[in-house]
């Protein structure tokens, strides 16, 4: 099942399938963020915003907006 980044919970995790915009697509990707990579969410800040991920080894933090444009599928 396809969703975006910014709807898993924290604790769970997902792999990236795509990018819906291409300026945060070559941000991300050079953060590691690419399709095929496993990521799981460990946090997310009260109000929503920034979301801490891990992905490649390393915690990252983003940005609502740029997970939103993550597409992942389900594990």
């Amino acid at each position: 099942m396809e969703k975006r980044l910014s709807e898993l919970k924290t604790g769970k995790a997902g792999v990236i399938q795509n990018f819906t915009d291409e300026a945060i697509k070559l941000k991300l990707m050079e953060m590691g963020c690419i399709p095929g990579e496993t990521v799981w969410v460990e946090r997310v800040a009260p109000l929503g915003d920034p979301i801490a991920i891990t992905v490649a080894g390393y915690l990252l933090s983003i940005r609502k907006k740029e997970a939103e444009a993550v597409i992942i599928s389900t594990i």
